[in-house]
C-alpha cells in the first residue's frame, strides 16, 4: 500500500475536528492541523482548537506552537509539513490532515511557488507605508506595478496586497513573474474528503458554536490579546469583531451577531474554493462508515 494523505477538508463548523478523530483513531495514525491561526498559542477559543483531551486522545501537530508575534507563512508550513510527513511515513501507512485554510492545503498538495522570502527592511517599510498611507493606496500602487495581479488578489485582504508590493520592491521584477502555478509531485498518495451540510444546517452549526464559544471564555481571551490587535494574525473572525467592542465602536451584542454573520461569509467562501478542486470526494459529516469504506478502497487499490 502506497504512503497516504487524507486531506480532510470543508467549511468552519462543518465538523471535521470529530470526524478526523475518528479517522485517525482507526487508521492508528496522528493529525495535522491546516488551520492557520490554530498555530497561535494564545487562541483557543476563538479558533475552535482541539481541547486538551482530544490533544490527548490522537497525536497532533501544527496545533498552538507559535507566538502571536510569530511569523509564519504558507511556504514555511508547506516545508514543515513535508518533514514532518518524510518522518511520520517511516512508522504511519496514512497521516490525516484537516482544517480549512485553503492556502495551507494547497501549500500542500499542490505545492506553493518558489517566492524570494522578504527581508526585515522591506517588510517593515511595507508594513508602515499600509499603517500611514491605507490600503486603497497600496491598490493603487500594485495596479501601476503589476497589473496582471492587481486583477485576481482580493482587494480587501491587506496581507495579500502587501506581500505582493514586498516582493515587487525587492527584487525589482512582478509578483506575478513568480507565480508559475504548477503543481508538485508528492513521494505520497493524496486523498482528499470534504465535508458538506446543508446550508441552513451549517448556519445552525456555526451560530451555536459562536454562542458556546462566548459561555467558554472568548471575550476574556480576546481581551487578553487586544494589546496586540494591530497583528496580522488577529486579522481574524471571532477577534477583529470584539476588538471593536472594546474600542467602543459596537455594543457586545451586535459584535456577536457580526462574528456568527462574518463566519457563515467566510464558510461560503471556503465553500466556493473546495468546489473547484475536482479531486475532492464529498460527503456528509454523518457518513462515517461510508467515508472510512471509501478511504479503505481507494488506499488499498
Amino acid at each position: 500500500m502506497t504512503k497516504a494523505l487524507l486531506v480532510l477538508i470543508g467549511p468552519t463548523g462543518v465538523g471535521k475536528t470529530e470526524l478526523s478523530l475518528h479517522i485517525a483513531k482507526h487508521f492508528d495514525t496522528s493529525i495535522i492541523s491546516s488551520d492557520s491561526r490554530q498555530l497561535y498559542a494564545d487562541l483557543k477559543i476563538g479558533t475552535a482548537a482541539p481541547t486538551p483531551e482530544q490533544l490527548n486522545k490522537i497525536p497532533h501537530y501544527f496545533v498552538g506552537t507559535l507566538k502571536l508575534t510569530d511569523y509564519y507563512s504558507a511556504a514555511q508550513y508547506e516545508t514543515d509539513v513535508l518533514t514532518l510527513l518524510e518522518n511520520l511515513f517511516q512508522t504511519k501507512e496514512v497521516v490525516v490532515m484537516t482544517g480549512g485554510s485553503m492556502m495551507y492545503i494547497d501549500a500542500v498538495c499542490k505545492g506553493i511557488d518558489d517566492i524570494p522570502t522578504v527581508d526585515k527592511d522591506t517588510r517593515e517599510l511595507l508594513i508602515h507605508k499600509y499603517e500611514t498611507e491605507g490600503l486603497d493606496n497600496l491598490c493603487a500602487e500594485l495596479k501601476l506595478i503589476d497589473p496582471e495581479y492587481y486583477k485576481i488578489v482580493d482587494l480587501k485582504n491587506p496581507k495579500r496586497v502587501v506581500h505582493a508590493l514586498e516582493i515587487c520592491y525587492m527584487t525589482g521584477k512582478t509578483y506575478t513573474s513568480f507565480r508559475t502555478r504548477s503543481a508538485k509531485e508528492r513521494p505520497f498518495r493524496i486523498l482528499k474528503i470534504g465535508l458538506t451540510r446543508d446550508r441552513e444546517e451549517l448556519y445552525k452549526r456555526i451560530n451555536s458554536r459562536v454562542d458556546i464559544m462566548i459561555k467558554e471564555g472568548l471575550l476574556e481571551e480576546a481581551k487578553s490579546v487586544y494589546p496586540y490587535k494591530q497583528l496580522n494574525s488577529l486579522n481574524t473572525v471571532g477577534y477583529k469583531e470584539l476588538f471593536n467592542y472594546f474600542d467602543g465602536s459596537w455594543d457586545l451584542p451586535f459584535a456577536i451577531e457580526k462574528i456568527k454573520q462574518n463566519s457563515r461569509i467566510y464558510s461560503r467562501k471556503q465553500t466556493t474554493w473546495f468546489k473547484r478542486d475536482k479531486e475532492i470526494a464529498w460527503f456528509h459529516p454523518d457518513q462515517e462508515e461510508a467515508i472510512l469504506n471509501y478511504i479503505e478502497k481507494m488506499i488499498n487499490d
